[in-house]
């Protein structure tokens, strides 16, 4: 059965200054541009969805318009805009896979390990932690430390069968819930969810060291080692 695809980059992104971070430069073309070619051209993706701030979504970009089927605006929060991005896709997919924009380096190969895992439950790509993680309370006290082993930084793309991706939207609309991610809303739920291995170059852009890494990335070869190309749009 098809899976379709909501990349979220309605956020103003504005800790690095300037534009939205999701349209800055990386390499020759915007960032968001990654992520977007990664989930079109995969084979197991038949309708890509983004969301973005009102004034993109008012007059998209062609560079932008050619890499996914609809561009849709996006709500005042991160769980708003999950919902019109689901809202946005037509229908008729078994799964869906929720990602972030500000995460560029995507392979075809996590795709594929999270559609496969997400088929029956939600299945979110993580990594073991490497630093010692301490639980601290007021005054800096520490109160404990976790045991890491357990532990696991959870990154996107999250994927869904997507009824229920809908109704757990629907339902947090109802109860005007928020969430970091959308696991959240089923592990709130009490609905099980799985983790399969995530990907080290799969980076979240947020800070200009973030972004200098990424730009790094994009001239070291590990990328192309890592079958992950760089899109070939014209943004001019």
């Amino acid at each position: 059965m098809s899976a379709g695809a909501v990349v979220v980059a309605a956020g103003s992104g504005r800790r690095l200054g300037g534009e939205p971070k999701q349209f800055r430069k990386l390499g020759k073309v915007p960032l968001l541009a990654w992520s977007c070619h990664a989930l079109s051209r995969h084979s197991d993706i038949s309708e890509l969805v983004v969301v973005v701030p009102a004034d993109i979504a008012a007059a998209p970009p062609d560079w932008l318009v050619g890499l996914c089927d609809v561009v849709v605006e996006g709500g005042p929060t991160r769980r708003d805009s999950v919902g019109l991005g689901i809202a946005g896709l037509s229908g008729g997919h078994g799964t869906v896979l929720v990602h972030d924009g500000a995460r560029p380096f995507l392979s075809a190969k996590l795709i594929g390990r999270v559609l496969e895992a997400c088929r029956d439950c939600p299945a979110i790509p993580g990594l073991p932690l490497t630093d010692t993680v301490k639980l601290v309370g007021e005054g800096g006290r520490v109160l404990s430390t976790l045991d890491r082993a357990r532990l696991r930084a959870v990154q996107t793309p999250q994927g869904f069968p997507l009824s229920l991706l809908r109704e757990l939207h629907e339902q947090a609309a109802r109860d005007d819930a928020e969430a970091t991610d959308d696991a959240f809303l089923a592990e709130t739920a009490g609905i099980p969810v799985r983790v399969v291995d995530g990907d080290p170059l799969n980076l979240k852009v947020t800070t200009g060291a973030d972004l200098a890494l990424a730009e790094w990335l994009v001239g070291s070869g590990d990328l192309e080692a890592a079958g992950i190309e760089p899109p070939g749009v014209e943004t001019s």
